[in-house]
């Protein structure tokens, strides 16, 4: 929980200046993000204790120089490593992505339900339901879950919308034991 308000905070800390200098942080992020994702070589460089914070700057250098990065990107990793947060660094990727996504008036969530694929007519409603109630535009993804026996289960940060049978039949049998 500590590392998640920290998390915050850098996240916040390092949006701020970015927009101060006109750059979109959280785009060069996400580039980071998916080169890292891809190289288990250089994500072992740069979160295990095995390599010295020299090299882990040095390398980290170098796929900044050939990733574009900005200054502030990149003194920010920089600054992690030498700190020995760099632990830290997926979770502020994550937070930034929250905050920029949330500036820019979009929300994430899923759709989960039993069938394989969700019918787009349902999907619409539920995105025309979420843009009326919170005046933000959602992203749903549907995930197939099979402990749920029929409806579907909608979260979008802290919301959670349970149309399950499984929780009809819980709140049924809740309400016949409280009377």
């Amino acid at each position: 929980m500590k590392e998640q308000a920290v998390a915050k905070v850098y996240a916040k800390s390092i949006l701020e200046l970015g927009d101060e200098k006109k750059i979109n942080i959280a785009s060069e992020l996400t580039k980071l993000t998916e080169v890292i994702n891809k190289s288990n070589e250089l994500e072992n460089v740069l979160f295990l204790e095995l390599f010295t914070l020299e090299e882990k700057k040095s390398v980290f250098v170098e796929v900044a120089k050939k990733l574009n990065l900005s200054d502030i990107t990149t003194e920010t990793v920089k600054y992690l490593i030498d700190e020995k947060r760099i632990g830290v660094l997926p979770l502020i990727i994550k937070e930034v992505i929250v905050l920029d996504d949330e500036r820019n008036g979009f929300m994430k969530g899923t759709i989960e339900g039993t069938g394989s694929q969700i019918d787009p007519v349902f999907k619409e409603k539920i995105e025309g339901f979420l843009k009326k109630k919170f005046n933000r535009q959602p992203h749903l993804d549907y995930v197939q879950n099979q402990n749920i026996s029929a409806g579907y289960k909608v979260t979008v940060e802290d919301l959670q919308l349970d149309a399950s049978l499984d929780n009809q039949l819980e709140q049924f049998k809740q309400s016949i034991l409280s009377e």
